[in-house]
């Protein structure tokens, strides 16, 4: 099971900044206390940050981010990018296992979910959305959520499809 900031650090660097861009294009309170919490690690102002160039700037906070110390901003970052810009991913896979939820939001998981549910539920992401994307929020699900299911954590050890970091 991968926490928010080993998350960032297994996933390709590709989809790591795809992740932090979409957090300055769509939701601004949550780039900025990113930054914030990144400066502070790295004991610097924020302005010092915003004034670099957005790439550069971003590749030093994904390398804060893959750090134990910002797990808090890394799953907000992560979560936000899975809410706002992966819903219809989310709403697949939920609609798939039956469960009640409101654009992807849960109010209350099921303790399990049956193994061919599961397994029917991965094909039909892995069939219409990128590996990559799928393993990273099924990886977060897993961590995130407090129902943890034994059968997701054995699919996500073993499916080759859903291994982080071979990219």
């Amino acid at each position: 099971m991968l926490t928010a900031h080993e998350l960032l650090g297994f996933m390709s660097p590709a989809l790591a900044l795809e992740i932090v861009a979409h957090a300055q294009e769509s939701d601004k309170p949550t780039y900025r206390a990113t930054l914030a919490a990144v400066a502070e690690s790295r004991h610097v102002r924020p302005i010092f940050l915003e004034r670099q160039p957005r790439v550069d700037r971003n590749k030093v906070m994904l390398a804060a981010l893959m750090k134990p110390t910002l797990e808090p901003a890394a799953a907000n970052l992560i979560r936000l990018w899975l809410l706002k810009g992966q819903t219809a991913m989310l709403v697949d896979f939920l609609n798939s296992l039956e469960i009640a939820h409101q654009d992807g939001v849960v109010e209350n998981l099921p303790a399990s979910v049956a193994d061919d549910r599961l397994m029917a539920a991965v094909e039909l992401l892995l069939g219409k959305y990128p590996a990559e994307k799928v393993a990273v929020y099924l990886q977060a699900f897993n961590d995130m959520n407090e129902a943890s299911w034994p059968n997701l954590q054995s699919l996500l050890a073993n499916e080759p499809r859903l291994q982080l970091g071979g990219s």
